[in-house]
């Protein structure tokens, strides 16, 4: 499809040598692009949200461990293996809801172990090999992204019809992946040919992803975008307006409990009420077989000062309020209508068509 943007989320640098990100927390009101060398600055991009999003945290995160291996001095395969292990678990330890970051280290890792066993000989020539090896790697899984961003679009655009009011959360879009999104995707595709959805986007307390990210970039590309407050979802969708409800996800057990940003789960249940259908888009990486049921997903919680302070010149809020902020929450299966990932749609039983998905690779 054609270019709709202006803007890109994450890279490699042109002379490989760091990781380059859009700095989301700056956004709406700065494009500011940051160069990330140091581990720290790496794992605090993820942390802080600077980059944000399933597939662009997992992308960040090969690009991450191939900047740094490439920094490792050493003459031995079995010490940078070592190095990249390491790393591994240290930018894992960044967030622990979203399954696309360890999919990615892991991937990478497992890649250097590839390569240490596939050269017989050891020195700085296999050490070499081993990162451009590494290199390779990462720009794939950015190239892979792009394209089940597409996928994943098409696929979801056969559940639409021209004219549908659409209600989204949270940001799911170009910002959140190395490509056109994934809840957003089949809007930018439908947008190319002429669908004219009406879109409307939750704010997304308490960080605003809705409105600073998902309201930015869908008006950046003509899509006719309204925002609301979250708890603006019930009078729209019963006034007839919301004819489909359409996010991203995190993580998403075999049994298709999928968590997704904090908010998800109500509007998901709203949705039933209404008899509206709940659409999750996600790449097929993002389902976990391993975690059998949403109560098995690890959520993350968040600094209170978020929910008093942030986005605000003044407090909102008591300085000395009890505050609890979990980043997530889960929504049931019984209230998802289907999962969309880039090899088609998922409709129940999802323990059976989700795992039959991810044997079809």
């Amino acid at each position: 499809m054609k270019q709709l943007f202006d803007f890109f989320t994450v890279d490699l640098s042109p002379d490989e040598t760091s990781l380059v990100i859009l700095d989301q927390t700056r956004l709406p009101g700065e494009t500011v692009y940051l160069t990330l060398r140091e581990e720290e600055s790496i794992w605090d991009a993820i942390r802080t949200l600077k980059v944000r999003g399933a597939p662009a945290i997992g992308v960040a995160a090969g690009y991450g461990i191939c900047v740094l291996a490439q920094q490792y001095e050493t003459g031995r395969k079995e010490d940078l293996l070592k190095e990249v292990r390491r790393i591994r678990d240290y930018l894992g330890s960044s967030r622990p809801t979203a399954v696309n970051l360890f999919w990615a280290l892991d991937r990478m890792t497992e890649k250097a172990e590839e390569c240490v066993k596939a050269l017989p000989e050891d020195g700085p020539e296999a050490v070499r090999k081993i990162k451009e090896c590494l290199k390779e790697e990462a720009r794939k899984i950015h190239k892979e992204d792009r394209a089940t961003c597409e996928a994943i679009g098409r696929h979801c655009l056969t559940l639409l019809e021209p004219g549908m009011g659409i209600l989204t959360h949270c940001n799911a879009g170009a910002l959140a992946t190395a490509g056109i999104g994934t809840a957003l995707a089949p809007l930018y595709l439908g947008q190319e040919q002429g669908y004219g959805f009406k879109v409307y986007a939750d704010e997304t307390r308490p960080l605003l992803q809705g409105a600073r990210l998902t309201a930015w970039e869908l008006n950046k590309a003509g899509v006719d975008v309204t925002l609301i407050c979250d708890n603006m979802a019930c009078s729209v969708m019963k006034s007839g307006k919301i004819r489909a409800v359409i996010t991203g996800a995190d993580r998403i057990a075999a049994n298709g409990d999928s968590a997704n940003k904090i908010g998800t789960s109500g509007v998901a249940v709203l949705a039933k009420e209404f008899g509206i259908p709940m659409y999750i888009c996600a790449p097929l990486s993002t389902v976990d077989l391993n975690t059998p049921a949403g109560a098995d997903i690890q959520i993350e919680e968040r600094p209170g000062e978020e929910i008093i302070h942030k986005w605000y010149e003044r407090p909102m809020a008591p300085e000395d309020i009890k505050t609890y902020n979990p980043a997530f929450d889960v929504t049931d299966a019984e209230y998802i209508t289907a999962i969309i990932t880039e090899k088609g749609v998922a409709r129940p039983p999802f323990r059976e068509s989700l795992r039959e998905m991810q044997e079809s690779e």
